[in-house]
């Protein structure tokens, strides 16, 4: 049976959750996907602004790296309105040159903020970053318009992930890559529904066939809340039974989290909020799900690109048994989104201009998320 999403995010991206090493960023052009770095609250924080270039076509490009691209990707020039500092990575063609001066300067803002990043706690045995590279493709089967899972048939998908994969090998061939489903579980609505929450559950049947498909890629699943009008407290335990699976992790999204100053409105209309008793409440419960079931550790991605979004993120408390991934999206590549949101800050909440988020114990990440 067909099923329609009343409201959906106008966007299709995917999302490269990267381990701890330095990253240059590759933009995309429209329709081209998402992808974001991550590293462990364990390792010392390292910078960069990781985008790959997720393919609508086979003609997709990986990001580059400033390690382990070949030469021909990368350059050790100067630029010349900025003589004597390097150019950290190059851009896809028919970037502009401010383009590739204002990702410059971005990369090496966020290499001065290293020493002041905050240590977490060492990730308890079996956990993904900083070792893993986790390769994903984002959306919802039953929308063309919220990311490249929906937006081709589930074969053609499949073998785009697998190309993806197989270019992020060829970049970094010492990296172990695992791929991922990130998909969209609960739906934030145009509509109130017959329960006013706003938003629509997903069915197993569906939740059993995206585990299915990041199974034969032998890799992860991750499921993304959009609560809309319900709470977390409501959303998350329902998704226990899957998240019991090792290889099942979460994702929240407070900018579809209608509560706080947006009670009532209708999600998308402003952009949601959630605060840190929010996300220490998933990461408690998470944490005790895999000390009781005797899990590997389980990854928390918490979706942020806005510094209301979760504005005192300064208070998420990670655990051994959680790693948190709090990452930038935003239209655009993430350091013009960085700009846009006023984000270039000392203080340990803010979004650093490189697009690097700064959380006491929190993995960076940055997100790049192209328009249709």
């Amino acid at each position: 049976m067909s099923v329609r999403l009343q409201f959906l995010p106008r966007f299709t991206f995917a999302v490269v959750l990267l381990g701890c090493s330095a990253k240059a960023a590759d933009t995309s052009t429209a329709k081209e996907a998402k992808a974001s770095k991550a590293s462990s609250p364990a390792a010392a924080p390292t910078t960069g602004v990781a985008a790959a270039s997720l393919p609508d076509s086979a003609k997709s490009r990986p990001s580059t790296d400033s390690a382990s691209t070949p030469p021909a990707a990368q350059t050790d020039s100067t630029t010349a309105s900025d003589p004597g500092k390097k150019t950290v990575g190059t851009l896809l063609p028919g970037r502009s040159k401010q383009d590739q001066e204002t990702f410059n300067a971005a990369i090496r803002t966020g290499e001065r903020m290293l020493a002041s990043w905050p240590k977490g706690p060492a990730a308890a045995p079996g956990a993904l970053f900083p070792q893993k590279r986790i390769i994903a493709y984002y959306g919802n089967p039953h929308s063309k318009k919220m990311g490249v899972i929906g937006e081709y048939p589930e074969q053609q998908m499949l073998a785009m992930l697998d190309r993806t994969v197989a270019q992020w090998k060829a970049a970094e061939p010492g990296t172990s890559l695992i791929p991922a489903i990130h998909l969209v579980t609960l739906v934030a609505q145009g509509a109130p529904g017959a329960d006013g929450m706003w938003r629509r559950r997903e069915a197993p049947a569906t939740i059993e066939q995206t585990y299915k498909w990041a199974q034969s890629r032998k890799g992860l699943l991750i499921l993304d809340i959009q609560a809309s009008h319900s709470t977390l407290e409501q959303e998350l335990p329902p998704l226990l039974k899957y998240l019991e699976r090792p290889d099942v992790h979460l994702g929240i999204d407070p900018e579809f989290y209608m509560h706080y100053k947006h009670e009532g409105l209708r999600p998308s209309s402003k952009v949601g909020q959630m605060y840190s008793k929010d996300v220490n409440y998933v990461i408690n419960t998470l944490d005790k799900l895999v000390t009781d079931k005797k899990l590997p550790p389980k990854i928390l991605i918490v979706h942020r690109f806005r510094e209301d979004m979760v504005p005192d993120a300064e208070q998420i408390r990670p655990t051994r048994n959680v790693q948190v991934v709090m990452d930038m999206d935003g239209w655009g590549p993430p350091w013009l989104t960085a700009r846009a949101n006023g984000t270039a800050r000392q203080a340990l909440s803010n979004i650093k201009p490189s697009g690097l988020e700064r959380v006491a114990g929190c993995p960076e990440a940055t997100i790049k998320r192209s328009a249709l």
